[in-house]
């Protein structure tokens, strides 16, 4: 139980930590108004307010830092985007900060503005000779994304820094949906395996009763038939904390983000910043206890001839990285397509709305709703499905890692 703690503490402050440098901020050109699309994306993605309805939402902290210092705030103080709070703002709810000569020691009232459409304006403005040298300093603010108006000012905002965006000048400390939903997931495991562990030393002997006899078949089930079987008999104990920590955090995530209401939703493994943080842990840990017969095996693999070997070498070399890149792409990609797949049956409501009237809604929502229960049934089978599946290929890869070889008895 102390390994596992230890384990979840450490494994969760390096994602929420990291996880905003592999996600993409917000890049929009123009609103989309009521673009079925860009509802989904904004439901994938994160954000700096928990959204319920409306203009309903849990506020969040919002902690950013740049050359002016640090930024300690709640995102309701954004009051949805219409006020900016010491030069940063909402967008969509992403917080984003304000470029150029906007004043920064207060919170003032801004209004969104169509970044093209302020270039055209502004370019029709502009006299023949200047137009070009005009268009050329708008195109570029433009490209920061979209621009808030301050006063008689257009100001371009920008994204925190991102791999997407390294020369941002803010970075941003948040707690924002996803880590919420981590903190929350994290609290849950600790209260379930305090309980569990609480119930094993006082009932000790008698047969398990409650919580403890639904998470013991799980716990037994990895342990005998993935665990120990996979990484060995010799070595197997050591690295069981390590291998159900992922199990259950993956698997809580993704039970949570099939609650389709507060606090649930948030799309934390349907987060590539998320899952390759995860992939990033089980790789550090097999290469730090591959034995000298793993490295072998790599760099100079034995029985083979000569002249094969360099290629074979290239080769894995080239596996140390792809086993990892599997594990998060298969994650990501899995949950986030069925999120994409309920989201796109629901469009499917107000797309016949749109276009019929009220009976294509009522039409719609018979097509839709059959569907949607089917596919969130499925999506809780693929809950548990990522979370063994990732815990089955670490405990492979950590077995591959530690398994030895009798050459001179295989010769």
């Amino acid at each position: 139980m102390k390994k596992i703690t230890t384990l979840l503490v450490f494994i969760l402050t390096f994602i929420c930590y990291n996880q905003r440098a592999f996600a993409t901020g917000p890049n929009d050109k123009k609103d989309h108004g009521d673009d079925p699309v860009e509802a989904m994306m904004h439901h994938l993605g994160d954000a700096n307010e928990f959204h319920i309805v409306g203009d309903i939402s849990v506020p969040l902290p919002c902690i950013a830092w740049s050359d002016d210092g640090f930024l300690f705030t709640l995102s309701s103080s954004f009051d949805h985007g219409h006020k900016a709070v010491n030069g940063y703002v909402l967008h969509h709810g992403i917080m984003m900060r304000v470029l150029g000569d906007f004043p920064r020691d207060k919170t003032v009232d801004v209004a969104f503005v169509d970044a093209a459409a302020h270039e055209e304006h502004a370019e029709g403005e502009h006299a023949h000779g200047d137009k070009e040298e005009h268009a050329h300093d708008t195109k570029e603010e433009a490209a920061h994304g979209p621009m808030i108006k301050f006063g008689d000012k257009t100001y371009a905002l920008e994204a925190c820094m991102s791999l997407q965006n390294t020369s941002s000048t803010w970075q941003d400390f948040s707690i924002s949906k996803n880590v919420f939903a981590m903190l929350l997931a994290f609290i849950v495991l600790m209260i379930v395996f305090s309980r569990i562990s609480k119930a094993y030393v006082t009932r000790e002997k008698e047969a398990p009763k409650g919580l403890q006899s639904f998470m013991e078949p799980l716990i037994v089930f990895m342990r005998d038939e993935v665990v120990r079987p996979a990484i060995g008999e010799k070595d197997w104990k050591r690295f069981f904390p390590f291998v159900m920590c992922l199990f259950f955090f993956i698997l809580f995530c993704n039970l949570m983000g099939l609650i389709p209401f507060f606090p649930g939703s948030a799309n934390v493994t349907g987060n590539v910043g998320v899952t390759i943080v995860l992939a990033l842990f089980v790789f550090i840990m097999v290469n730090i206890n591959g034995t000298k017969d793993y490295w072998m095996h790599i760099l100079w693999m034995p029985g083979v001839p000569t002249a094969i070997k360099p290629l074979l070498t290239i080769i894995e070399l080239m596996s140390l990285f792809i086993k990892p890149a599997t594990l998060f792409i298969r994650l990501f990609a899995n949950i986030t397509a069925g999120h994409v797949i309920i989201l796109s049956l629901v469009s499917l409501i107000f797309f016949f709305n749109n276009s019929f009237g009220t009976g294509g809604a009522v039409a719609g929502m018979t097509l839709s709703i059959p569907f949607v229960f089917a596919m969130n049934l499925l999506e809780l089978f693929v809950a548990f499905l990522q979370a063994f599946v990732f815990a089955l290929l670490t405990s492979l890869y950590l077995g591959s890692a530690l398994e030895t070889h009798d050459h001179e008895h295989a010769h």
